[in-house]
């Protein structure tokens, strides 16, 4: 049976150290290594071992009986949060290490929602048992409090506190219980289904770095995990990770959800794009072996697949589609660019560091001239300019993160744009629609194919959807608008490639032009844990950033706070927070959508966004009269429009 597991937790808690125990218990490395001997067997990275952090994801494989597992081991800083999460993305159970000494940190809490979102089911093991400070019952009671209060201590799985903790939560076990009819089985069994349903928490406790504690918790884990056998159904895999090899191969890991796949066979993209795999890797820290198969539940790379991006679920014999993320915050490239050449070299190297992090989210914007990239926090970019400096030779510093804002509009409005130089010809007609928050931008066609072609129907749907159009307050790109076809008029001799994007861009901005426009910030969903007296101090805080909060929930001399706050002002609010609270306070916060900004004259007055002057998103149309193409502005276009004469 595979499965695939992942070791989560807080910085600092001693995960790659309870990961090293984990694996030399089970024989898959002969010694145990150390992070502050920087010679763990997963931190192999420079840059890991300088920090004696975790920032990348790696994977190492283990047997138990007749279970084979895969090991992830998960970065446990906040900045590399996205990270974690795609891992998370592939597991069938997760452990979440929780030092004992400190209890449930903030990014404890960060990495229980991610799981949450997942629905992984999740053994705690409570960390440094042999810490003079260690109080196991206050971090259960922590557990209970901050995380989830279906935890259930266990020393044996047949504790008789085990089973009346079963016979709380599943009806045909409390029935037996009653009874005295339960069997060692049937404790066992229900434990593990309640266990997979996310109904049941296994916590044990112990020391990783005495190694007390970790044989139990192999034995008990292994017992109440399982796996569904999914090999007969078609190929499914799903890509969790890029990076690059020595060789500067690019290395595409993924997980098989189901079915199997073999060397040499081929995925297709878009536009008709074929990839073959070349080779099949399976990977053990730094080594790896090469097989001709992979199979369901199984972790492994590919080479030969450069299309695929983090998140794809690709299949075989469709046409695959490449996801694209949302980007909250960018920061500036600063690097010595003197040449186009520059530049573009640059741009080459980031966009190799950007398939291994999605999240990086590298763009360059001509009209300013600028690389800009997505900043997840201090810590990252700091990782990030000594990553480029030591695999690349590229030294770079970066600007102060600001925040990337969002355009939407209030009510409905007709957008038209005209297509017509010489020997050119198109013109569409939409109704832009204000759309729900978080649904983006959506199509619809409401336009007859006897009034316009079905292909070239289809042709304007992708270009809506090719690149993303800017706003005209901010020159942010647009959300949450639903596009409609109302109307387009096609050429037969004249209607030739690009016309029908240069109508569909123009309709667009058109449109935004007589619409009552809105600006859109990032939000924050944030919970806040500090102790009583630092309250009114943090409550003044949330009202001056131009968040709002729930009402205060108190526990004991301790408070935690729930609520949104915008991302603009809450940023670098966890520095604030330590300072103050002595390092008592801890904040966890989860990126919450957009919202419409109550501060957007003076964000607008500062970005200063000439729409006139942005020549590549011009609402303006071209016309033809007596063989020669003139400029209609935005405001008069409707006046010449085709689909509007009677």
């Amino acid at each position: 049976m595979n499965k695939v597991i992942g070791i989560m937790a807080h910085v600092d808690a001693g995960k790659t150290t309870f990961s090293e125990q984990l694996l030399y218990k089970c024989g898959s490395i002969k010694s145990i290594g150390r992070v502050d001997h920087k010679t763990s067997h997963l931190d192999r990275d420079e840059t890991e071992m300088k920090r004696g952090i975790t920032i990348f994801a790696d994977q190492a494989e283990f047997t138990i009986g007749d279970n084979r597992y895969f090991l992830i081991d998960t970065p446990g800083h906040i900045d590399f949060s996205a990270e974690t999460e795609r891992a998370v993305s592939v597991l069938d159970y997760g452990i979440i290490i929780i030092d004992g000494s400190s209890g449930v940190q903030a990014h404890t809490l960060t990495i229980f929602r991610i799981t949450q979102r997942y629905n992984i089911p999740i053994f705690f093991f409570i960390n440094k048992s042999d810490m003079p400070n260690f109080n196991n019952e206050n971090v259960i009671s922590e557990i209970k409090e901050r995380l989830t209060e279906d935890v259930i201590e266990i020393e044996k799985i047949n504790d008789e506190k085990v089973k009346e903790f079963i016979a709380e939560r599943d009806e045909d076990f409390f029935n037996k219980y009653l009874d005295e009819n339960v069997t060692d089985s049937d404790c066992e069994n229900t434990l593990r289904k309640l266990v997979k349903k996310r109904l049941c928490f296994p916590v044990m406790t112990g020391s990783a770095l005495n190694d007390t504690g970790i044989s139990e918790f192999i034995e008990v884990f292994d017992r109440l995990t399982f796996t569904e056998d999914k090999s007969s159904g078609v190929f499914r895999g799903k890509v969790y990770k890029i990076r690059h090899d020595e060789k500067g191969n690019r290395i595409t890991f993924m997980k098989a959800l189901s079915g199997s796949v073999k060397v040499r066979v081929e995925f297709c993209f878009k536009n008709d794009v074929r990839e073959k795999i070349n080779e099949i890797r399976y990977y053990n820290g730094e080594k790896c072996r090469n097989t001709n198969a992979a199979y369901s539940g199984e972790l492994f790379a590919v080479t030969g697949i450069r299309s695929a991006v983090c998140g794809d679920i690709l299949r075989l014999n469709v046409e695959n589609k490449t996801g694209v993320g949302e980007y909250y915050i960018n920061s500036a490239v600063q690097a010595k660019i003197e040449t186009a050449e520059d530049t573009s070299k640059c741009m080459e190297i980031l966009r190799i560091i950007e398939a291994e992090e999605p999240s990086l989210n590298v763009e360059y914007r001509k009209d300013t001239d600028e690389i800009l990239i997505n900043a997840m926090g201090k810590i990252q970019l700091e990782i990030l300019e000594e990553m480029l400096e030591r695999r690349f030779n590229l030294k770079v510093s970066f600007g102060k993160p600001t925040v990337q804002y969002r355009e939407t509009i209030k009510g409905s409005v007709m957008g038209i744009g005209h297509y017509e130089p010489l020997r050119h010809y198109a013109e569409v007609q939409f109704i832009l629609e204000e759309n729900e928050r978080g649904k983006g931008i959506e199509f619809e066609s409401r336009c007859h194919i006897d009034r316009l072609a079905l292909n070239y129907q289809n042709l304007i749907k992708t270009h809506v959807f090719e690149k993303k159009h800017r706003g005209i307050l901010t020159g942010f790109s647009i959300t949450d608008i639903k596009i409609i076809l109302n109307d387009g008029i096609s050429h037969l001799k004249h209607t030739e490639g690009g016309d029908f994007r240069e109508a569909t861009y123009r309709a667009i901005r058109q449109g935004l032009e007589k619409a009552r426009n809105i600006l859109l910030e990032p939000f924050y969903k944030y919970e806040i844990t500090a102790e009583n007296g630092y309250i009114g101090r943090i409550l003044s805080d949330i009202q001056k950033m131009r968040g709002n909060f729930e009402p205060p929930e108190q526990k004991g001399n301790i408070t935690v706070i729930h609520g949104r706050c915008p991302v603009e002002t809450m940023f670098d609010y966890n520095s604030e927070l330590l300072a103050f609270t002595k390092g008592s306070g801890s904040i966890s916060m989860i990126l919450d959508g957009y919202d419409e900004c109550t501060i957007s004259d003076r964000i607008i007055e500062e970005i200063a966004y000439d729409k006139g002057a942005d020549k590549e998103n011009t609402s303006c149309s071209v016309f033809c009269k007596k063989g020669a193409g003139f400029v209609v502005n935005w405001y008069e276009v409707d006046n010449y429009a085709h689909t509007l004469k009677k």
